[in-house]
Formats: structure tokens, C-alpha cells, sequence
């Protein structure tokens, strides 16, 4: 029943999961707290995020602070505090950190699952990393699982 899926968090609180995130991932609401419909998180973009396109899940993403840099298909737009992004499935993006501090943001997955990938991400731990950086040939695997694929080459 909905009723029973009333869910209020306290500041700073976060909903656990399999394994705990890194606190740059505070999950809100999960993919079971909405049987499915959608996932809630509030990131900071410690690490910019390579080109990928997500083929099931539309991404909408809310810029509470700094700047968020947004490549979108073939264009490159910057999103400041209080901005809104769509960003359907189907079409390739990246997310970069466009100020310093880094952006935060609320990030929204429909259907949920995000933090889902990204725990299995963060399992992974160095694995998916070359030079410090997020290597998309070496996420591709993970991301698979979750109908996500990164580019390799431009």
C-alpha cells in the first residue's frame, strides 16, 4: 500500500544500500522505496562524467549550487543554481564540473536504478579509473548491466 511507503530524512541523512557511497552521493529515495518508478540522489560532481548514453532511464537533473557543464548530443550548455536539464534516454551526454567548489545537484533517474549502478561503480573501486580519471572502456562492462553505454572514441 502507498501509505506505507511515507518516507521523511532528516538534513544530512541518507537511505542505505548494498554498500555505503561515497558521501559526493547522498541517495534520497531508492529504486525500491519507489517500486521502481524512480531514483532520487543529491551529488556533488567530484568527477566529470565521460559521454554515455543511458538506453532505458531519462535523467532529470536540478543545479542547486555552482556550475554544471552539460554536453548534450552535439552542444555544450552551462546550467547554474537553479537550473532544470532533461536529459532524455536514447541521446548521448556528459556532465563536467563547470565551477569550483563543483556543482551540486539534485539527479532524478526514471525509471530508478542509479544507485544501483553506482554501487556496483564504486565496487569496482580503482579497477574503472586510468590517470585517476573514470576510463569508459573499463566502466562498460558495469554499466551494461544497467543499460548504460559509454563512448570509447570520438
Amino acid at each position: 500500500m502507498s501509505r506505507n511507503r511515507f518516507l521523511l530524512l532528516d538534513p544530512g541523512t541518507v537511505r542505505p544500500g548494498r554498500i555505503p557511497l561515497p558521501p559526493a552521493f547522498a541517495v534520497k529515495a531508492t529504486t525500491a522505496d519507489t517500486e521502481g518508478r524512480f531514483s532520487l540522489l543529491e551529488v556533488t560532481l567530484a568527477r566529470d562524467i565521460p559521454r554515455h548514453t543511458h538506453h532505458v532511464a531519462d535523467e532529470s537533473i536540478y543545479v542547486l549550487d555552482g556550475i554544471l557543464e552539460v554536453e548534450f548530443d552535439d552542444r555544450v550548455v552551462h546550467a547554474a543554481a537553479g537550473a532544470f536539464v532533461l536529459l532524455p534516454h536514447g541521446v548521448p551526454h556528459a556532465l563536467r564540473r563547470g565551477s569550483t567548489p563543483p556543482p551540486r545537484l539534485i539527479q532524478i533517474s526514471s525509471p530508478g536504478g542509479w544507485e544501483c549502478y553506482l554501487e556496483d561503480l564504486i565496487e569496482a573501486g580503482p579497477a574503472v579509473l586510468t590517470d585517476g580519471a573514470l576510463d569508459p572502456a573499463k566502466i562498460n562492462p558495469i554499466a551494461a548491466r544497467h543499460e548504460i553505454r559509454y563512448e570509447t572514441a570520438r
